[in-house]
């Protein structure tokens, strides 16, 4: 990590994951059992960046001999979560976490080292009523730069079905695709971020000086926060707007005895 370091490293990962094959006999209120399993889903790629820093990290299983054994794939990503402080992911405490535990789990990995962990659809649940809270719908609405790209050569699952049969202008779609997740999820959650919902950074840090989630440190006072018995000064980040308070309670303590004692 950053697990050294004063500052945190923040890793943004998306994972994308083979299907499970088997036999069926219809469409629709299949109950599938154990034994109509062909083959079982495994990852396919994973695209990651490091928080505010340059280059995007892709692997994929393209060049594999054996498509289904992803235990290189594995080890690069367990070594990103095992250095990261804090991950930001989108469904990922559904998905993409569970996921890449299960592979790790079943390929012989011990867990990696513990991480905190930002979704951004559950913060997008949490704190806002958008239309819909999907990635798709998200970035469309909200990020100027990095919007999340649909894989129009290979619409929907041909995409998935195409890299599975070893289609290399289907590889480099997905290449494309499962980059731009990452950029897009970057760029949402820097969005997101003001709203009181970002990672307070500045308990992975050792000096007194306290920072915005944005990084900053450059604030204007905004009025006072107020709780029963406290009175806060509150200030707002100038570069992005985020709420910060000063941790000094400015109410005497004469004043919170006079508070207790009121009816």
């Amino acid at each position: 990590m950053g697990k050294n370091n004063n500052e945190p490293k923040i890793l943004i990962f998306d994972l994308e994951t083979a299907p499970i094959l088997g036999y069926v006999w219809g469409l629709f209120d299949q109950n599938i059992a154990l034994n109509q399993i062909k083959s079982d889903w495994h990852l396919l790629s994973f695209s990651a960046k490091w928080l505010d820093k340059k280059g995007i990290i892709y692997k994929d299983q393209r060049n594999v001999k054996n498509i289904e054994d992803d235990k290189g794939l594995l080890k690069e990503l367990w070594k990103l979560l095992d250095e990261a402080d804090i991950v930001i992911t989108q469904n990922g405490k559904k998905f993409d976490k569970k996921k890449a535990n299960a592979r790790f789990i079943l390929n012989g990995f011990p867990p990696p080292s513990s991480y905190e962990h930002i979704d951004t659809l559950v913060l997008a649940k949490k704190h806002f009523g958008f239309t819909s809270n999907k990635l798709e719908y998200m970035t469309s609405k909200l990020c100027k730069k990095y919007k999340k790209l649909t894989h129009k050569k290979f619409p929907g699952f041909e995409l998935w079905k195409e890299c599975i049969a070893g289609n290399i202008e289907a590889w480099k779609e997905m290449e494309k695709y499962n980059k731009h997740d990452v950029l897009s999820l970057e760029e949402l959650y820097k969005i997101m971020r003001p709203w009181g919902i970002g990672i307070d950074l500045n308990k992975y840090r050792g000096e007194t000086l306290n920072k915005c989630v944005c990084g900053s440190s450059d604030f204007s006072k905004n009025g006072y926060s107020f709780q029963k018995y406290g009175k806060f000064q509150r200030y707002s980040c100038k570069k992005c707007g985020a709420e910060a308070k000063d941790g000094v309670n400015l109410i005497s303590d004469k004043k919170k005895e006079l508070l207790k004692n009121h009816k």
